[in-house]
């Protein structure tokens, strides 16, 4: 395979690797180390939900529109999700434990700049920071993990990895609430600063340093950079056609300026992969049907996902009229219902079909959705509470079904970078999920509608998204237990 042969050629290269995995055999050491992973895998889900809790307040402090509120979320998601294949990549070459204890130090520093933000410009320059930093905490703790575990219990080991972040997720909106109602939306980037200097030092005194394959300076210089300022363009460039009004001024999926660099930009990278011996991206892994596939259901899952987290708050402030601290008790019930049943699922994904656990996973999203369109302005809060429930469960059930569907054919060695472009299709669509109900719910109260007709609409749109990842999951084939 391509993989096999790039991370042939760059240990020839080198003379040695740190790895967090390899060399691992011991059945309590690879737990030790899975425990150790947890406070990184922490961060992620820490800072989405917390700072989702603070979204309203940032929107009415900054006095901005639905659209550019939706670049609070976006701005650290677009770096966030550009590097994790980066990451990944250089995981394979450098050394997984040596990369997250970088990535920790930077979030760190963009979570100072974020708290001492004075003005809109410095938070968007922290945010992303922020996601600079943890860009790299989800391929290589996803790596690390099928790597040292077994194809028989990788299912069950990444659904206990899995289950960290819908568990912070769980507390991270009860705790933001009381934060926020008592120092406003800094105050949600304290506990963001503690858990960063726990995480580091869970992985450098947790992790041991294996024998090091430490890279040749000929493996940093050939590394594929063309590749990644190209990936970058493009993606930052459609996440711009999105949402173009606040940064060109054009109208949104109007500047077409946008959209020929985005053609151009895609163009351009694909020609540029395939002619590399040893690409950034190895256009070779897409014909893996089960990776193609279990990606882009993982994608369209993180449409609905993406677009949820950024309306939903929005719309307990504004619908319902709930304060900080009711808003993150509601907030809870989602995260709460899919840490409740990933682990849970993780298991079933060692013994049953990948097809069914997706299928139905995306049916309830699906269901979800309509249901919201058809809430009215007077609905109880309840009803509002048990469709967040049911999205987390039909969530969780596809979390670590999907990561080790998409795992299922690759090779050890490629691992790392599998793992980073898997990890940052998923989380484009969170981008383009969180742009766009953005946009969609602006476009909408410009249009005169009222704001509980203008939800319902965006609700009403993202159905879709679930819907048609349905049809794709049909044709995941793989059996969990082979």
């Amino acid at each position: 395979m391509v993989l096999a042969d790039r991370a042939a050629s760059a240990q020839e290269n080198s003379v040695g690797e740190e790895s967090g995995s390899e060399g691992i055999r011991s059945p309590q050491e690879a737990k030790r180390i899975l425990i150790y992973l947890i406070f990184p895998a922490m961060l992620m889900p820490m800072v989405s939900t917390m700072t989702s809790v603070a979204l309203p307040v940032m929107r009415d402090d900054f006095g901005i529109q639905a659209d550019v509120a939706a670049w609070i979320p976006v701005i650290f998601t677009l770096p966030f999700m550009i590097l994790m294949p980066v990451y990944g990549r250089l995981g394979d070459g450098l050394g997984k434990r040596r990369l997250i204890l970088v990535g920790i130090t930077i979030f760190a520093l963009g979570t100072a700049i974020s708290l001492a933000a004075t003005d809109m410009s410095w938070l968007m320059v922290g945010r992303a920071v922020q996601g600079i930093g943890l860009a790299g905490m989800m391929p290589l703790g996803m790596a690390l993990v099928s790597s040292i575990f077994p194809k028989s219990g990788r299912g069950k080991a990444l659904g206990t990895w899995s289950t960290v972040g819908p568990t912070t997720a769980f507390l991270g909106p009860l705790v933001a609430g009381f934060l926020v109602a008592a120092w406003g939306w800094r105050g949600v980037f304290v506990p963001h600063l503690m858990i960063a200097l726990v995480a580091f030092l869970a992985v450098h005194r947790g992790i041991p340093t294996q024998p090091r394959l430490v890279s040749s300076p000929s493996f940093v210089r050939s590394f594929d950079w063309g590749g990644v300022v190209l990936l970058g363009g493009l993606m930052t460039c459609l996440i711009f056609f999105l949402s173009s009004r606040s940064v060109t001024g054009v109208a949104p999926l109007r500047d077409w300026r946008l959209l020929l660099a985005v053609l151009g930009l895609l163009g351009g990278f694909l020609w540029w992969e395939r002619g590399r011996e040893d690409p950034f991206v190895p256009i070779g892994i897409f014909a893996d049907r089960m990776f193609l596939r279990g990606s882009i259901c993982a994608c369209l899952r993180m449409f609905s996902m993406g677009a949820l987290s950024f309306l939903m708050p929005l719309y307990l402030v504004d619908i319902q009229g709930l304060r900080p601290a009711e808003l993150g008790g509601v907030l809870m019930i989602g995260a709460g219902a899919m840490s409740l049943v990933v682990r849970l699922a993780g298991g079933l994904a060692d013994r049953w079909s990948s097809r069914w656990l997706v299928v139905i996973g995306l049916a309830i999203q699906m269901a979800v959705m309509l249901i919201l369109s058809r809430l009215s302005e007077d609905v109880p809060l309840v009803w509002v509470g048990v469709n967040l429930g049911l999205h987390g469960i039909g969530a969780g059930l596809m979390l670590a079904t999907l990561h080790r569907a998409v795992m299922t054919g690759i090779s050890q060695e490629g691992m790392g970078a599998a793992a980073g472009l898997y990890n940052m299709l998923r989380f484009l669509g969170a981008a383009i999920g969180i742009a766009l109900s953005g946009v969609l719910l602006q476009g909408y109260l410009d249009a005169g509608l009222a704001a509980i007709e203008a939800y319902q609409n965006v609700f009403f749109t993202f159905a879709g998204f679930p819907t048609l990842g349905i049809f794709i999951a049909f044709t995941l084939r793989e059996s969990a237990s082979g």
